[in-house]
Order: C-alpha cells, then sequence, then structure tokens
C-alpha cells in the first residue's frame, strides 16, 4: 500500500480554524479536518509496478430456445488478496471481486438471470444502456436477499463502452465499493467495418480505475478518513483511497504484444477524478466517449479528465522497447476541485513492451460517430442546480416523487449547474451530447455521444439530451450525481417518458414496492 496519506496536519488545522471548526484527535467532541485543504496525495515512484494486470473475462451466454442469449449473474460475497497485509472481504459478480465483461452486438436479445446471494438486497443496472425503465436497474427494481431477476430486451444503440453495478437507494456506494462492477461492451456491423484494435485481452483492453483504502489487516475500509461525518453525513464526498487498483489489481503492470493498443477506460471510482496520461506526455488517441465513438477523426490529447462513471476509449501507439506509466496527473476541477482529488497524482498502470511488436493497421481517418444533433427552436429547456451534497433543485430524492414527464423521442435541452461543488450528472436510459460548456463549444474530448458528464465552478453544462421510444408512466428513470455518496444522500431526480401528448395526465405520485 502506499505510504502517504491526508492527516490532521497543521494546514489543515488553520484552516479548519478559519471555518470556525475545531479539529481534535480523540473525545466525544466535534471535529472537522478540511481535507481538500491539506497536502495532495501521490503514490508516484511509492508502488512497484510489478503485478500482472488481471483482465475480467468474458461471459458466453447461453442461447434460449427464443433466440435470446441468456446471461447468468450471481451476486456474491468472497474474500481476495488484494494488498499484502492480508485477505479482504469483498464483493463481486460470478466471483470474490469485480464481475466478468458481458459483450452483445446491436440487435442481439439478451436475457440475464441475476441472482443475490448477498447478506442484503441489491439491485443491478445498467449503466448507459437504452432500455425500459422496468429492466433499467434502479433502485425500483430491488432484488431481494435469495432472490434472482430476469430482465430482458434488445441491444439497440451503437458501438460503445457501459458497464453495470448496484443501484440501491442509499446503499450504491458500498455496494460498488466492495466490488461489484464491470464492463458492457456493445458492438455493431459499422465498428466491426473499422480498422480498430479488437482482440479482447490482447489489444483491446478494459480498465477499471478505482481508489481503495485497506485498514493494517488488507480490509477494505469505507472510512472517508480526515474527518468525521456529521449533519446527516451530508458534509461528505465519501471515501476517497489512496491505494490505486485497475481491473482490481493493485501495482498493475501490462505487457502488449501490438504496435497499436486500444484501452477501454471506466473511472469506476466513487468520487475521485483522474487526469490520465503517459509519464513521458506522448500522445494518444480518443476513439469513443460513453455512448460511443467520436465524430471524424481521432481526437490526439496528452490528457484527459475522467470523473466518477465516465468511460473513453483510447488508442496508444508503442515502440519495442518501450516503458511506460499511465499515470493520473493534477487538474483543474473548479475551487473545491480536491475534495474529489483534483491536486493528487497516482501511477495507474506500467506499460511494458516487449523487443518485438506485431503490426497494427494504422487507425481510420473516419470514425464515423454521429455529432451533436440539431435542436429545434421550439425544444424544452429545463435547468438544473446540482446543491451541496444531497438536492438537485432544491429537493432530495423522494421514491414516491415523479419530478419530470417527458414525451418519448423528444429532443431536450438540460442545462446543469452546481451550486460550488465538483459533481458527475448521469441521466439513465438516454444519450446525450455537449453543447456549451461555460457558455463556449466544448473542448473536443467533449464532442462525443455521452451520458455522465462533469459539472462544477465554472464548468455548467447545456447538453442535447435525446429520449428513447421506451414508455412507461408508472416506472421512472433516474437522473443523478455520479459521486456516490451524493447520490445516497439524495441527489437525484426522477422521470418518466411516455407517449407524447399524454403528460397532462400522468400522476407525479407512485407507488414503491418491492418487484423481485
Amino acid at each position: 500500500m502506499s505510504s502517504r496519506r491526508r492527516t490532521c496536519t497543521r494546514r489543515a488545522i488553520i484552516a479548519a480554524g478559519a471555518l470556525g471548526v475545531c479539529c481534535v484527535g480523540g473525545g466525544t467532541g466535534l471535529f472537522f479536518t478540511a481535507r481538500w485543504l491539506d497536502e495532495p496525495e501521490s503514490n508516484i515512484g511509492e508502488v512497484e509496478l510489478e503485478t500482472p494486470l488481471f483482465i475480467p473475462p468474458l461471459l458466453d451466454p447461453e442461447p434460449d430456445g427464443d433466440g435470446r442469449k441468456v446471461f447468468d449473474l450471481t451476486i456474491q460475497t468472497g474474500e481476495t488478496q488484494i494488498v499484502d497485509a492480508g485477505v479482504s472481504e469483498t464483493w463481486g459478480i460470478n466471483g470474490a471481486f469485480l464481475a466478468p465483461t458481458l459483450r452483445a452486438r446491436r440487435g442481439d436479445l439478451v436475457s440475464f438471470a441475476v441472482h443475490n446471494e448477498l447478506p442484503e438486497d441489491t439491485t443491478l443496472h445498467w449503466h448507459g444502456m437504452h432500455l425500459p425503465a422496468a429492466y433499467d436497474g434502479g433502485p425500483h427494481q430491488t432484488i431481494r436477499v435469495g432472490a434472482s431477476w430476469h430482465p430482458a430486451w434488445e441491444i439497440d444503440q451503437p458501438a460503445s463502452t457501459l458497464w453495470y453495478h448496484p443501484h440501491p437507494h442509499g446503499k450504491t456506494a458500498e455496494h460498488v465499493y466492495k466490488g461489484v462492477s464491470g464492463l458492457f461492451i456493445i458492438d455493431d456491423d459499422e465498428s466491426d467495418a473499422l480498422d480498430l484494435p479488437r482482440e479482447y485481452g490482447v489489444d483491446d483492453i478494459p480498465l477499471i480505475i478505482q481508489d481503495k483504502k485497506f485498514d493494517g489487516d488488507g480490509q477494505l475500509s469505507m472510512d472517508p478518513g480526515g474527518f468525521v461525518e456529521q449533519f446527516g453525513g451530508a458534509a461528505s464526498f465519501g471515501v476517497m483511497g489512496g491505494d490505486i487498483l485497475v481491473n482490481g489489481t493493485y501495482g498493475p503492470v501490462f505487457e502488449p504484444t501490438r504496435r497499436l493498443t486500444r484501452f477501454r477506460l471506466l473511472n469506476g471510482s466513487n468520487a475521485r477524478f483522474y487526469n490520465v496520461g503517459f509519464s513521458d506526455d506522448r500522445s494518444f488517441r480518443l476513439i469513443a466517449t460513453d455512448n460511443g465513438f467520436v465524430s471524424g477523426e481521432p481526437v490526439e490529447l496528452t490528457r484527459i479528465s475522467l470523473g466518477p462513471a465516465e468511460r473513453v476509449e483510447l488508442v496508444v501507439e508503442l515502440e519495442p522497447g518501450d516503458d511506460v506509466i499511465l499515470r493520473s496527473f493534477e487538474q483543474d476541477l473548479g475551487s473545491n476541485g480536491q475534495q474529489v482529488g483534483a491536486e493528487d497524482t497516482f501511477d495507474l498502470l506500467r506499460v511494458r513492451a516487449g523487443d518485438e511488436l506485431e503490426e497494427s493497421p494504422d487507425l481510420p481517418e473516419e470514425l464515423g460517430g454521429g455529432g451533436a444533433p440539431a435542436v429545434p427552436d421550439d425544444a424544452t429547456v429545463r435547468s438544473f442546480s446540482l446543491d451541496g451534497h444531497s438536492s438537485i433543485n432544491g429537493k432530495e430524492m423522494d421514491m414516491s416523487r415523479i419530478d419530470l414527464v417527458i414525451p418519448a423521442r423528444a429532443l431536450e435541452v438540460w442545462e446543469v449547474r452546481s451550486a460550488g461543488q465538483p459533481h458527475t450528472f448521469h441521466i439513465h436510459g438516454a444519450t446525450f451530447h455537449v453543447l456549451e460548456v461555460n457558455g463556449s463549444e466544448p473542448p473536443p474530448e467533449l464532442r462525443g455521444p455521452k451520458d455522465t458528464v462533469f459539472v462544477g465552478p465554472g464548468h455548467p453544462v447545456r447538453l442535447a439530451v435525446q429520449f428513447r421510444e421506451y414508455t412507461d408512466p408508472e416506472l421512472p428513470y433516474m437522473y443523478h450525481c455520479h459521486i456516490l455518496r451524493h447520490e445516497d444522500n439524495g441527489m437525484m431526480g426522477q422521470f418518466v417518458v411516455v407517449e407524447p401528448g399524454t403528460e397532462g395526465s400522468v400522476s407525479t405520485t407512485i407507488e414503491t414496492h418491492d418487484h423481485h
């Protein structure tokens, strides 16, 4: 484990005192450390990156008599040796920690048998997927202890890198942190026609990046550290760990065998942001964001910021003998950015090439991704303010309240801003394009199709949100901050999608009940 840890330093004590808050080391009095004013954290040069990177296995579905691909998933407890200090109690799917990678094609009929063998109720949400609300896996699709859930739908969206994770109301942060998450890759004919690295585990590599904390016995800890949560927990961003895992591997190394390698990155952390690049500042090419390929040619970059739940696909060119580190660098996330690690720096993954590399085709000049849609002048415009750590537009989440009623196939403009804290904003069941950031055209890395976006001080966003044809006046989708403690605290709203013209007849209250 890395040796640097935030502590109640003199700098933090002075800062806390300036806020009129007492910082103490024990007793029953209130104490609070302004940890975002503490020294930045780093593991650079402290971790031996020598453990072979674990590649989550691809799960082969079983076909049924109706032509569906059936995936069997068991959410379970387990024990995993992650760090040298000891074995940790973990959760996973079809194994002790993390989950297998799922893969399907546009047009596939998919079905799932999801079994809950955890000691508590949970759900399983298909993040970034377009599907009926009843199968979305949000907080209304509870899977009771010992029960199973059987969603099924047709895959109908472009090639993309999605993911899946629990979404129980008030418990999402804990369930994801303990290890229940995996990638869901979608392919289509258009992506097959492109000369891209595509052999899973060889030159097409998943990278699930997570920060963890371990105690002296090697157990996962959710202690946020540096301060005691007060005021109902609403003052916290949750756990911020200094031990970085990639695909559950501590101190990972990947040895490429081909000139070009495609990395599918997921920020699977609860709250931490990363600013990803290579230690030698070599460039890479961005080919896809959350919901599909970027439009036009690949975007050449040396850094890309990833907030919680954001995904990107990057292609890097390597030469024989290259030995370089994929790293998270400092970044500017606004006035409170250090609350989510803006000044922290981490070595993520060592990429060590051998003396020989197989040749790879050059990347295509055009990727074929769709650009932002033309928004009609009469499009509905909605405004959202992410307030503090627990509400949107002044309201905390209420499972029985419908906040928005949206006509099917609508293209709307959503304007989302923060009242002062960094967040990531996610919309279920829809794809959006970023039209503006702080009133200006978005940078190239934000011009692809997305479902999650950074919103922070000085970083309001204007989104063109495309809703699908799936209608259900009773079961909602969610929109929320994807800093999971904020989501659990109530920074989430609900919307239903209905047939156009029926919006006025839909009840804005729903009965909450278990479905499984």
